[in-house]
């Protein structure tokens, strides 16, 4: 019989809240649900919603708690530790599917709001524009507090909404020049270590095989957590926020890479259309190759909970995608 390692530093702790409602009245059935929404709970059973544990989610636990005692519910909170028939790797991906769809949804009225500037000619209808980005930095600023574990698709929202906010900037100061950045050379990318954050996928996964296939084949690549990680001389983040390389408006990071280390092998930029439409879901390029990649990518990951297994195996899926379009380009 194994034992467990109750010791163990690196163990997830939950809070639980175990709660029945009253049947009515329903708008308070209602009033919880979009409670549990605001502080990113998310249900494990039909009456189970958690948390990570610590103290601010505790608090938004012990706040709701009271306000369903005081409605004539019943109502529990409990800190637990994940042992059989849910891992921390599962209830992890919970929170990242609930938190992409929030950042697919602001990315989508980002969108809009960018076509919408496209056709904008007079100052009040610019104005307009301002308050509503306004307001759609908030709902990513919203987001993005309850996003406990940086799930994927904030890249693409925060990079939409700042690509937004300068070109409103820019209408606003025609005459202020914006320093260009110096392109990378081979180089600046040379030697270094590369960070990206933990559970990759295939924005990281292509990222590493092009980092060491095309860029530096001895490259280091590290993996830390998506948020609060200060870099070391030395160092290049990708896919990260404020990363150095990460993604730009409605490019994903393989797109910016391919761009900033001046690669320009077609069937590079192929696969980058396939990394792109799998990444940021917007079916931009529509490559018939699309749906079977993301499924070989979906099952790697699936397959290999480690990150450095996950780049190993996701290699021959590139390698192979790359020889494939120089034979159809040939």
């Amino acid at each position: 019989m194994n034992m467990i390692d109750r010791t163990s530093p690196a163990e997830q702790r939950w809070l639980l809240l175990i709660h029945q409602l009253p049947s009515k009245p329903a708008y308070f059935r209602v009033k919880i649900w979009r409670r549990l929404q605001r502080i990113g709970a998310v249900a494990v059973k039909s009456t189970v919603y958690a948390l990570p544990a610590n103290a601010e989610t505790q608090e938004d636990f012990e706040w709701l708690l009271k306000e369903i005692l005081e409605g004539g519910g019943e109502a529990m909170v409990c800190e637990a530790r994940l042992i059989d028939g849910l891992s921390d790797a599962q209830v992890h991906a919970l929170f990242d599917a609930a938190r992409d769809e929030d950042y697919e949804a602001i990315a989508n009225e980002a969108r809009t709001l960018s076509a919408r500037l496209e056709a904008t000619r007079t100052a009040e209808e610019k104005a307009e524009l301002r308050s509503q980005l306004g307001r759609l930095r908030k709902r990513l600023a919203d987001v993005t507090a309850i996003d406990f574990f940086g799930a994927t698709s904030r890249l693409s929202a925060e990079s939409l909404i700042v690509e937004l906010e300068s070109r409103l900037a820019e209408d606003m100061e025609m005459g202020k020049e914006v320093p260009e950045m110096r392109p990378l050379t081979a180089a600046d990318l040379k030697e270094r270590v590369w960070i990206t954050r933990k559970g990759v996928h295939v924005d990281r996964i292509a990222c590493s095989w092009l980092i060491r296939r095309f860029i530096d084949p001895d490259a280091v690549i590290r993996f830390v957590p998506g948020k609060g990680y200060i870099p070391n001389a030395g160092e290049i983040r990708f896919d990260m926020f404020e990363g150095e390389i990460t993604h730009e408006g409605d490019r994903c990071s393989f797109e910016v890479l391919l761009a900033r280390a001046g690669i320009t092998d077609p069937a590079l930029q192929a696969i980058a259309e396939i990394v792109h439409d799998i990444d940021l879901k917007d079916a931009k390029f529509g490559r018939e190759e699309t749906t079977g990649i993301a499924s070989l990518i979906a099952g790697i990951c699936a397959a290999q909970p480690q990150d450095e297994q996950r780049i190993v195996h996701g290699g021959p899926v590139f390698d192979n995608l790359h020889q494939y379009f120089r034979a159809k380009r040939g």
